[in-house]
């Protein structure tokens, strides 16, 4: 009997994961077609084929929704790029942070736009977990300059504001970028990859 118990909640945690994961799938979809502000409760929960009571089931409030789905898009970027910082020569560093960075961007153009553009929405609180995120996204990408920089590589005379430059690139993206064009996600992470690295290796070289 206890193993039953224990089965039946292990099934109603994975229901109630399922639950919540559909709900945020929705609430993408619904603030990419209409933005956050114009968007209802009760949109979400017809796009995931819901009732309106189901979203406060799940999620307190259309806020928590978007700060769940801010607070993902940033951490999983910011695991994209520490993983690409990985790489030990600093210019095929530099590429690989940018050019991840940027294919993200551009695949997961509609969670972008909501993660990048939506910010102002989040309560202070929400705001301040998301700016640690952004904070440390950036500090990978100064580490990556400096790295250069100290190996004589790149030169870089606003190490903050270059970084700031490179990220913006990428950010950009997810606001114009189309699946089904001629250029795809990986074509512009290897051009924002070789415009980076121009950048910021001397003119000498």
């Amino acid at each position: 009997m206890r193993h039953a118990v224990n089965v039946t909640t292990t099934a109603s945690r994975d229901s109630g994961a399922a639950a919540r994961r559909r709900l945020l799938e929705a609430a993408v979809e619904a603030f990419g077609v209409r933005g956050y502000h114009a968007t209802t409760t009760r949109d979400i929960a017809a796009r995931a084929r819901m009732s309106p009571a189901a979203v406060y089931v799940h999620h307190a409030s259309k806020e928590e929704l978007l700060y769940a789905i801010s607070r993902e898009g940033h951490e999983v970027t910011l695991r994209l790029i520490r993983e690409a910082y990985q790489e030990t020569d600093p210019v095929l560093r530099l590429r690989a942070v940018v050019r991840d960075f940027t294919v993200w961007h551009a695949r997961r153009h509609a969670v972008a736009r909501i993660v990048q553009y939506e910010l102002s929405a989040l309560t202070p609180e929400h705001f301040a977990v998301v700016a640690a995120v952004r904070h440390e996204i950036e500090l990978v990408m100064r580490r990556t300059l400096q790295d250069g920089v100290d190996a004589d590589v790149f030169e870089v005379r606003d190490l903050p504001g270059s970084a700031l430059a490179l990220l913006s690139l990428g950010i950009d993206v997810a606001r114009w970028f189309r699946a089904g064009g001629a250029t795809t996600a990986d074509d512009l992470g290897e051009l924002y990859a070789d415009l980076a690295v121009r950048m910021v290796t001397p003119r000498s070289r």
